[in-house]
């Protein structure tokens, strides 16, 4: 007999022996209140306590299972969240797999729950009529459920352990995104104000709040977050949103110095037109002095002189009367096109004109005494040949032969000299062509030897 049963008969025995001792009424009235006291009673007491055992071991399995369900039910919902968390951010592999992974589990566990939820519906362990057969197959059945759930959140458990390196990195960006985030908003709202801080001064700067304009869209998918548009897409959509607003913002920031600038540039290029205009009329007597002078060879190019500056400067004012029109409707890229055409009209004028007067002063100096153009040419050759020959006994033929047509070229040009009217423009134009050729050997030399030396 089981200690159990030992107990349950005494304490039945004991109950007897105070009812035979009471006095007759107290007798009755403790007959009428427990009628099951007598004719078989101690009988059924016995077998209610053996019900009442199975039924608190079935109970405590059902609580166990319940406990375990629960705990299962927890985890998965926390993974559910770090798969969540991986998958908004990382679009790898790895991340795939764990997904798939978590998806597996999730079949499992859907299977394990539903063993316990029909173990707990199968066995009404509240019936005033529970046996003890039924009981122990109650705990029997509960107490299977509840091994599959524990195991089963193990597996879980040690499921989310091995996500936690793509966790951290999830994590990671996932700290990166406010950031980013409010960073792109501030410098949208440092673009507006720098752009009305421009308009404060009268300038308008369309293109700019066009630009500025379009970026709402941006900001409108950045206000709906990462949930809608995944956390990377969300962070390079800030970063570019930034750049461009910081973009504007300085260029909303320097709008009045370019309009300053610009005006500025306005009133130097018209005076340089002006005073080029007033050259270019001195070109006509310079010309008249080379025709007077010099052989046609020494003038024909410059002929067309006058009248393409002329053409040039009046081309050049009617470009800055435009850029002018273009600054004042605050067209700022059109009048920066404008003003870089009359610089490179005024550039090639000025240089057409100049010519005229350096041929000039060229062409008397040469005349006057040839010598020195010759001894400054014949000194660069001299030069390259000593190159030539530095640690060798004879030339290289590479440097040798373009130095000796050089030399030929040099004595041509001094010998064409000879006769009443001599090219001198000829003279000069050959004298620097052999000083190039010169030159041009000289720095072959130098990167050949360079090069060995690097090689050594």
């Amino acid at each position: 007999m089981t200690a159990t049963c030992v107990r349950t008969v005494t304490a039945a025995v004991r109950e007897t022996l105070a009812l035979v001792l009471l006095p007759l009424p107290l007798l009755a009235a403790a007959a009428a209140a427990s009628p099951g006291a007598f004719s078989g009673g101690g009988t059924r007491r016995w077998g209610w306590g053996r019900g009442e055992s199975q039924r608190g071991d079935a109970q405590a399995a059902k609580d166990a299972a319940a406990a375990a369900f629960y705990e299962l039910d927890t985890a998965q919902r926390d993974l559910r969240i770090t798969i969540e968390t991986i998958t908004a951010v990382d679009s790898s592999p790895a991340a795939r797999k764990a997904a798939a992974d978590f998806e597996a589990f999730g079949h499992r566990i859907d299977e394990v729950s539903s063993t316990y939820i029909t173990a707990v519906d199968s066995h009404d362990l509240d019936r005033d009529d529970l046996d003890t057969a039924t009981a122990a197959r109650a705990r029997t059945a509960l107490t299977k459920a509840k091994d599959e759930l524990v195991r089963a959140k193990a597996d879980l458990d040690r499921f989310a352990e091995s996500l936690q390196p793509l966790l951290t990195r999830a994590e990671h960006q996932l700290t990166q995104l406010a950031p980013a985030v409010e960073r792109a908003r501030q410098g949208l709202r440092a673009a507006g104000e720098a752009l009305e801080a421009a308009r404060a001064t009268g300038l308008r700067a369309d293109d700019l709040a066009a630009r500025l304009a379009a970026l709402a869209p941006e900001l409108t998918k950045l206000n709906q977050g990462a949930g809608r548009h995944g956390v990377q897409p969300t962070v390079d959509r800030a970063d570019r949103v930034l750049r461009e607003a910081e973009a504007i913002r300085g260029e909303a920031e320097r709008l009045p110095e370019k309009a300053a600038e610009t005006d500025k540039r306005l009133v130097s290029l018209r005076t340089r037109a002006q005073a080029l205009a007033t050259r270019a009329g001195g070109v006509a007597p310079v010309l008249s002095e080379l025709r007077r002078r010099y052989s046609a060879a020494c003038w024909q190019d410059l002929q067309q002189v006058p009248e393409e500056a002329e053409r040039a400067v009046a081309r050049a004012e009617e470009k800055l009367r435009e850029a002018r029109t273009a600054r004042d409707e605050q067209r700022w890229p059109d009048a920066t096109a404008l003003l870089a055409t009359v610089r490179a009209l005024l550039n090639t004028t000025d240089e057409a004109v100049s010519a005229a007067g350096d041929r000039l002063r060229r062409l008397d100096e040469v005349s006057f005494d040839h010598q020195k153009e010759v001894e400054r040419t014949r000194f660069a050759l001299r030069d390259a040949q000593r190159l030539a020959m530095d640690g060798r006994s004879t030339p290289d033929p590479r440097h040798a032969r373009p130095l000796d047509e050089a030399v030929a070229r040099l004595d041509r040009a001094v010998a064409g000299l000879e006769g009443r009217h001599p090219d001198w423009w000829h003279f000069l134009t050959e004298t620097e062509a052999v000083r190039g050729a010169a030159a041009r050997v000289v720095q072959d030399i130098r990167e050949e030897r360079g090069g060995g030396a690097a090689q050594r």
